[in-house]
């Protein structure tokens, strides 16, 4: 496998700076969902920025501007994310396949490879069989493949984790001859329900294929992952 190494550059989107934990299943019988309608459409160190989050506890004369600005930072975040679903230059997948699913999930059954293609929607950090997640927890290398729309020279991949963020350890995307080419490899530094975002110099082949690596014993629980977008242009 040809592997061309693209310097990137990371950004991941608004969300709380929290302590990184694993996330659990429930006790409690799977959550069922529907599957997702598909959309018509060495490395630098990562970096993550932080937003809206539940405030510390604040003296009373503080708590109006406490507030305030929290909202202010939800609304920030609100507004990226409708940004990046109606961006015009991303796709989101139309076929997934991965290296395991849970339960040996299979076709728009909970948490198989398909419920990774179309547009987000899971809404609230944990587990949910609205994203893909593997076989087993904290088994190791497990992969995760999508195929878009169209091809095009792609400048961007991010992929929104729901579940156990921060295991994705290696982004390729394929040309149009099948040879992979890494375009992001180091460690992930999402946490909560987030974008790993991977920037890089636009690609000079076309690209329609895109896969996504994790070390699952990286982050204790289970990892899920509820979309990736391919952002590119034609030409």
């Amino acid at each position: 496998m040809r592997t061309v190494r693209i310097h990137p550059k990371l950004i991941c989107c608004f969300l709380p700076l929290v302590f990184l934990c694993g996330c659990k299943k429930s006790s409690s019988a799977p959550e069922t969902s529907t599957s997702k309608t598909a959309a018509s459409t060495s490395a630098a160190p990562a970096s993550t920025a932080p937003t809206a989050s539940a405030p510390a506890a604040a003296p009373a004369d503080a708590g109006s501007s406490t507030e305030t600005t929290a909202k202010m930072a939800a609304a920030e975040w609100a507004l990226k994310q409708d940004e990046i679903k109606k961006d015009p230059n991303g796709q989101w997948a139309i076929q997934a396949t991965a290296s395991s699913t849970y339960n040996d999930a299979k076709g728009t059954d909970s948490w198989s490879a398909n419920q990774a293609t179309g547009a987000p929607n899971v809404d609230n950090y944990g587990d949910n069989g609205a994203a893909w997640t593997s076989k087993t927890q904290d088994g190791g290398i497990e992969w995760l493949d999508l195929k878009y729309p169209r091809p095009v020279h792609a400048t961007e991949v991010r992929v929104r984790e729901s579940c156990g963020s921060g295991a994705i350890i290696k982004i390729e995307v394929y040309d149009e001859q099948g040879g992979a080419h890494a375009v992001w490899q180091g460690n992930d530094p999402t946490t909560e329900l987030n974008y790993l975002m991977v920037k890089f110099p636009k690609t000079t082949f076309k690209t329609d294929h895109v896969k996504v690596t994790l070390a699952t014993n990286v982050v204790p629980g289970w990892n899920e992952i509820d979309a990736v977008q391919l952002v590119g242009a034609d030409q």
